[in-house]
């Protein structure tokens, strides 16, 4: 069974960086278009960020500016730098495909201060 992992989180004050990563088992990224999305308390959950097979990206509208996604296809790990942080950047990032998603991994809580 495919398994994700998404890693990098923390607390970080408002205008700093984190960069957060995403790998998988049993599962090629090359194949697939990918993304980040995330999940604040009491709110539904928000598309991110995505990226196609062919390196193609797109962006939510609260993050364009701010966050980039990117791939080390040797690596099979996608991440999502994500700078100039808000507050209302806090909640679980997760990864998964676009299409046909996989079973969830546990995310990656991104904590930003005021």
């Amino acid at each position: 069974q495919v398994q994700l992992e998404e890693s990098g989180g923390g607390l970080v004050q408002a205008g700093g960086s984190l960069r957060l990563t995403c790998t998988a088992s049993t599962l090629s990224f090359s194949s697939y278009h990918l993304g980040w999305f995330r999940q604040a308390p009491g709110k539904e959950e928000e598309f991110v960020a995505a990226i196609r097979w062919t390196g193609h990206s797109t962006y939510g509208d609260a993050v364009k500016g701010r966050f980039t996604i990117s791939r080390d296809m040797a690596k099979n790990t996608v991440f999502l730098q994500m700078n100039s942080l808000k507050p209302e950047d806090t909640g679980v990032y997760y990864c998964n495909k676009i299409f046909l998603p996989v079973p969830w991994g546990k995310g990656t809580l991104v904590t930003v201060s005021s």
